[in-house]
């Protein structure tokens, strides 16, 4: 996390010893940590609902109300339950630890604790909750700002790295005629086909982006784009099936019906991958890299069934390709 983003970062500590308070905020605050202090249980819980801080270092024995309670009341409420929360005790009894996590929290740190640990917890534990607000609630893939993120880092360090946009085609009809029901299990059933094809096709440092509705994102090297590319198309074309009745599968279209009683056919849900390759640091933006690919999406919507585009005007079809 970068100094900029740690001046914006609101810890809340709640905790009934003051020299604990005092040694935690003169550890955090020097790392540029914006730090609140709450000397016990029904206060911490006041200064949580009120300051909503971006993570609690939260003690387990205190007067008053102690911090299972604490963090079982955060968790109930919708505003707060979000709040990532470190659990504080001298005791290490492994019962004691299995209630705290029960309770919600997601991380614990046992005094006596060494300034390296609680600094690395404390990094570990606000990743993480950032990572949670910017996942799509649908399927839990990284958000816009991650995506963004992952793309600025990539280009400033000048790393060769391939962007795939993953667009599934008619989606808005098929989700109307279908029910949003269907939509939504149409969407998961792309982002398991995602998931699985980097896995066995990628790498480790490959990363998968929910943009929002039916559009993904997959970010991987160059010499395996393509590979991930064929493995999701040819992987969604043999399994969509499933998702759609049989008469519609045997007539080839769907038959919506419009306001006026009219009835148009749309195709069948299909899958357009815009592959843009980012080679000896060419792109110097990360609006460059979507200005492309919702160019080559634009053309590749416009043949029929499952396609890979690919600059340099090359289209690929199931297993043919064919120079434009």
């Amino acid at each position: 996390m970068a100094a900029s983003d740690k001046n914006e970062t609101k810890i809340l500590v709640v905790d009934d010893e003051e020299h604990i308070r005092r040694i935690l905020k003169f550890q955090l605050e020097r790392k540029g940590y914006d730090v609140i202090c709450a000397e016990n249980g029904k206060e911490g819980l006041h200064e949580a609902r009120s300051r909503m801080p971006d993570l609690i270092i939260l003690d387990l024995m205190m007067p008053l109300m102690d911090g299972f309670e604490v963090c079982t009341k955060l968790k109930e409420e919708f505003r707060t339950s979000q709040i990532p929360i470190i659990m504080l005790t001298a005791k290490s009894e492994m019962s004691d630890k299995i209630q705290g996590l029960k309770n919600g929290a997601n991380d614990y740190l046992i005094k006596p604790y060494s300034n390296d640990e609680l600094l690395l917890r404390v990094n570990n534990v606000l990743d993480w909750g950032q990572k949670q607000k910017d996942a799509n609630p649908l399927t839990g893939f990284s958000g816009n700002k991650a995506i963004k993120k992952k793309l600025k880092e990539l280009i400033e360090n000048s790393e060769s790295f391939a962007f795939l946009y993953v667009d599934i085609d008619n989606f808005k009809a098929y989700n109307d005629y279908y029910g949003y029901h269907k939509g939504d299990e149409t969407i998961l059933f792309l982002s398991d086909i995602i998931k699985e094809a980097v896995n066995s096709m990628g790498n480790d440092q490959d990363f998968i982006g929910h943009i929002g509705g039916d559009d993904f994102v997959v970010i991987t090297s160059t010499d395996r784009a393509e590979r991930v590319a064929r493995r999701i198309i040819d992987e969604f074309d043999i399994g969509s099936v499933v998702l759609m009745d049989e008469k519609d599968i045997s007539r080839g279209y769907l038959e919506i019906r419009d306001r006026m009683g009219g009835i148009s056919r749309v195709p069948l849900m299909s899958l357009t991958i815009a592959l843009v390759a980012n080679e000896k640091g060419r792109l110097k933006h990360f609006a460059h890299v979507s200005d492309i690919a919702s160019e080559l999406k634009k053309f590749g919507k416009e043949m029929d069934g499952s396609v890979l585009v690919r600059e340099r005007r090359k289209r690929s079809v199931g297993k043919e390709e064919v120079e434009l």
